[in-house]
């Protein structure tokens, strides 16, 4: 059987912890700043690990990330 491919747009926004739990940037970051208020820019800093039923779909793109 042929190697399954992984999905390059998730490979590369997507990363799995040795958990396995899926990391994402946080949503709502790449413009648009100056409406958005103080503490949302704050709260949005850094990554977040995606939901149960978003982490199924992100690892079918990703076959041997597990």
């Amino acid at each position: 059987m042929p190697k399954m491919k992984t999905k390059s747009s998730a490979k590369k926004r997507f990363k799995v912890s040795a958990s396995g739990k899926v990391i994402a940037a946080q949503a709502g970051k790449r413009h648009g700043m100056i409406k958005r208020h103080k503490k949302f820019i704050r709260d949005a800093r850094g990554t977040t690990t995606l939901s149960k039923p978003d982490e199924k779909i992100v690892k079918g793109f990703m076959p041997y990330d597990r």
